[in-house]
């Protein structure tokens, strides 16, 4: 893509990756220099950057946090978002828009497509979904929100980090394994981002996961086995699967929240990649020293 691009939340996770994959031309702003929360601010960033279109990778992602400040869990994943998505309108910008499978309540018994009827268990999934209402809802067919599930990295704090650093210390791992989804590399998720934010056919509500399905605990099994088998682990470690009920968290998880990502992929032309393909490039990654080693 040829146009002016902005990454909003550029260093958190996913916004190091979209700026790692970006092309030519692309900023990157952090939330000191861009608060979603802070709307004169934020005019400032995009006046002054001009972008013709602005990748948002800003929000609150505390899940469990949202349940005891749900006021700061709206603050920014709602009216930050529906604040945003006003200032695109009225310089005329794209918007493309991250969200997330928490949205559903994981009752549908497959997975869920776009036009399902979405159904938040958790503050910070209804605080979510109040944000796509708001992008689609201001900015029509110029704002494109791609939901996506379980993301995880080569840096930052994430689910793949921690079991990495816990089995490198040997310590048995428990792990849930009554949650099912998709594990989704940043590095998988941020090539697509630029692929939707190139098109301008593809406003409205999309969602992009890797391929195939998991739990929590075949995660972290397949984490330490190829760990393992990469050197990044001196030694395998046992994981146990776990009930939710045996793991308690202030907010309700989704039971399956697998995405079907089938009608991107048709308009796209290309399919997501299997998740432990995108494990394997991540591990890669930090085996050649380019993440956080655990």
């Amino acid at each position: 893509m040829n146009a002016r691009a902005l990454v909003l939340g550029a260093r958190g996770q996913l916004g190091c990756a979209l700026l790692e994959s970006a092309p030519p031309g692309t900023a990157g702003v952090g939330r000191e220099e861009a608060d979603l929360c802070d709307p004169r601010g934020l005019a400032r960033v995009l006046d002054r950057h001009d972008p013709a279109v602005v990748l948002n990778a800003a929000a609150w992602t505390a899940v469990d946090r949202a349940e005891e400040d749900p006021e700061g869990a709206e603050a920014v994943n709602a009216r930050g978002v529906a604040t945003l998505a006003r200032l695109c309108a009225e310089g005329g910008r794209r918007l493309v828009h991250v969200s997330t499978d928490y949205v559903f309540d994981g009752k549908l018994g497959r997975p869920y497509r776009p036009e399902d009827p979405s159904a938040p268990l958790n503050v910070y999934g209804a605080s979510k979904r109040r944000g796509e209402e708001a992008a689609l809802g201001i900015l029509g067919a110029r704002a494109a929100v791609v939901r996506t599930s379980w993301l995880y990295a080569p840096w930052g704090t994430n689910f793949l980090l921690t079991i990495l650093r816990r089995a490198a210390a040997g310590d048995a791992l428990r792990v849930v394994d009554d949650q099912r989804g998709t594990p989704t590399s940043v590095l998988t998720f941020a090539r697509l981002l630029w692929a939707v934010a190139g098109r301008d056919d593809l406003g409205g509500l999309w969602h992009w996961a890797d391929g195939g399905e998991t739990s929590w605990c075949g995660f972290a099994r397949a984490i330490v086995e190829r760990g393992v088998a990469r050197g990044l682990l001196p030694a395998p470690v046992p994981v146990t699967a776990v009930a939710t009920v045996e793991y308690p968290r202030p907010a309700r998880r989704p039971a399956v929240s697998a995405l079907d990502s089938s009608a991107l992929a048709e308009r796209l032309g290309f399919s997501p990649v299997p998740w432990e393909d995108a494990l394997d490039e991540v591990l890669g990654r930090l085996l050649a020293g380019r993440g956080s080693r655990p």
